[in-house]
């Protein structure tokens, strides 16, 4: 018998399968049992969402609706001569108004921050990028406390703004404009040079280059941000306690107001005003995500 250089040659029936006798075959390996298979993705997906569900459950659909439970403790009677009241309505007048005008000066200061600190190189930008967050980690109250130094009646530059709107505006401002800017940045750092390069080529200006180019593509950034503000101006109260001075008619905020409330033992109608926040800021927000969806998808298939 010849042999390779490796080992045995092989046999003239591994060579040519039909030289096999009859039976000679090896049996075939036993098939895999039959049934559903549940993919090991989706067993871990359908775990995470059942986390995600209990989790969110527990820290905001319980309290929600925990709180909307108390607000119709007394009927609904109660609830609508809390919400009518001429106080709550002075307050919710106040609040959206300064609301409204706060997300509005965001929008614009925010945009021309974002602006600067993608488009620009300058000495200390680092900084400045970190100080936008500066914000988020202050209590609030600080905020009123820094607010109340810089422009309360001893204001060392001559600006008094203590028990008045633009007081109240100021400090709502401070604490929304990261929400804005944050927003906006990633978008801004994606839209593509080139094209406003080309249009600019073209002869298009610098107004018509953002106002056609720029601008529509950061249109849902915006209109998030604009959301995320207006609905921290709804509800925020630290911020205002001090500097705002809770002036009914002129700058009790709601939030004041609720306080107000719990303060004299009426939590049913403290319940019952923040539900009417809690509906505003949630309208808000929905509308201005369903706006900034459609104007995303649209862009998506022009490009």
């Amino acid at each position: 018998m010849t042999r390779s250089f490796l080992g045995e040659s092989p046999g003239p029936e591994a060579i040519r399968p039909e030289l096999r006798q009859p039976g000679s075959e090896l049996p075939d390996a036993p098939a895999a049992p039959a049934g559903p298979r549940v993919p090991i993705r989706d067993a871990g997906t359908s775990l995470g969402v059942g986390v995600a569900s209990l989790w969110l459950s527990v820290i905001v659909l319980l309290p929600l609706a925990a709180i909307a439970w108390q607000s119709i403790g007394g009927g609904w009677e109660a609830f609508w001569l809390a919400v009518t009241s001429h106080a709550a309505l002075e307050s919710f007048k106040v609040t959206v108004l300064v609301a409204v005008a706060v997300t509005i000066i965001n929008l614009v200061f925010g945009l021309a921050t974002a602006w600067v600190l993608v488009r620009d190189d300058f000495v200390g930008k680092g900084l400045i990028d970190a100080i936008i967050d500066l914000p988020f980690a202050l209590p609030t109250i600080v905020t009123s406390l820094v607010m109340l130094a810089l422009y309360g009646k001893n204001s060392p530059v001559g600006i008094h703004l203590q028990h008045t709107p633009p007081g109240v505006a100021m400090a709502l401002t401070f604490v929304t404009l990261p929400m804005v800017v944050r927003a906006i940045q990633p978008v801004l750092l994606e839209i593509d040079r080139d094209v406003e390069e080309a249009a600019a080529s073209l002869g298009a200006s610098g107004t018509q280059v953002f106002t056609t180019i720029v601008l529509p593509s950061l249109l849902p950034a915006l209109l998030s941000g604009a959301g995320l503000a207006f609905s921290r101006c709804i509800g925020e109260f630290g911020s205002v306690v001090t500097i705002g001075g809770q002036v009914p008619g002129k700058t009790e905020v709601s939030s004041q107001w609720i306080r107000a409330l719990i303060e004299n033992d009426d939590r049913t109608g403290a319940a019952a005003i923040s539900i009417v926040l809690l509906s505003i800021s949630f309208t808000v927000l929905v509308l201005l995500r369903i706006v900034g969806g459609r104007k995303a998808k649209r862009e998506a298939k022009a490009a």
